[in-house]
């Protein structure tokens, strides 16, 4: 499986991270670890969605589309916020 995710910082709750990866877990780790250069200034941060695909490309693919479509970030933000 690979995992479109999206992390939320805790010291900047309105700050979310979107990625993807073939393991989860470890890359949920490197980002608190402060190994991810993009995430370090936001630490620490907690995964708040996550979807799992059987191909990487469904992966990051998914990932480009909640980056660069507001209409799709904007309602699943909505949504994880509500989640809350």
């Amino acid at each position: 499986m690979v995992y479109f995710y999206v992390l939320q910082s805790l010291k900047n709750p309105e700050w979310f991270y979107k990625g993807s990866t073939p393991n989860l877990i470890r890359r949920i780790a490197q980002h608190n670890k402060g190994e991810v250069n993009s995430t370090k200034p936001y630490l620490p941060l907690r995964l708040v969605y996550y979807e799992a695909y059987v191909s990487e490309k469904a992966a990051r693919e998914r990932e480009s589309l909640v980056k660069n479509n507001g209409n799709v970030w904007v309602p699943l933000r909505k949504r994880i916020l509500r989640s809350f």
